[in-house]
C-alpha cells in the first residue's frame, strides 16, 4: 500500500490520510500503531525491488477474502487524490494478480470504490 501511494511522487496528504483511515479500520489499530506499521513498511518498501516480495507473504498469510479486501484497499488509495493513473492502474493490476485475484473481481473492485466516490458539485 506505501507503493501505490508513492507511484505519483510523494504521497499527498489525502493519501497518507486514506492509509491511516484503512489501516486503523481495517486492521483495528490505534492512530500510534498505524503510525508505527506505516513507518516500518515505508523503510522495507524503499528496500524492496519487486511486488513479489509482499505478494508471496501475503499468500502465505490470509485467505481469498482478505487478499479480495487488500486489493479493494488499494484502489482505495488510488482514487484518494482523485486520480487514476495508467501506471497506478498497473501497479493494482499486477499485485493482484500475484494475489490470485481475478481480473474480473479486480475490475469489480475498482467499479465499486470508484462508484463510491463522492460526486463533485458543480459551481
Amino acid at each position: 500500500m506505501i507503493h501505490v501511494i508513492s507511484l505519483d511522487g510523494e504521497p499527498s496528504e489525502v493519501e497518507r490520510r486514506k492509509l491511516h483511515s484503512l489501516l486503523e479500520s481495517h486492521f483495528q489499530l490505534d492512530p500510534g500503531s498505524a503510525d508505527k506499521l506505516i513507518e516500518s513498511a515505508t523503510l522495507v518498501e524503499g528496500e524492496a525491488v519487486d511486488l513479489y516480495h509482499f505478494t508471496s507473504v501475503i499468500m502465505r498469510s490470509v485467505d481469498e477474502q482478505a487478499r479480495l479486501r487488500i486489493v479493494e484497499m488499494m484502489w482505495e488509495l488510488v482514487y484518494a487524490d482523485g486520480q487514476v493513473s495508467e501506471f497506478e492502474d498497473n501497479v493494482v493490476w499486477r499485485a493482484a494478480d500475484l494475489l490470485a485475484v481475478s481480473s474480473r473481481d479486480r475490475i469489480e473492485l475498482k467499479h465499486r470504490v470508484a462508484a463510491r466516490r463522492p460526486t463533485p458539485v458543480a459551481g
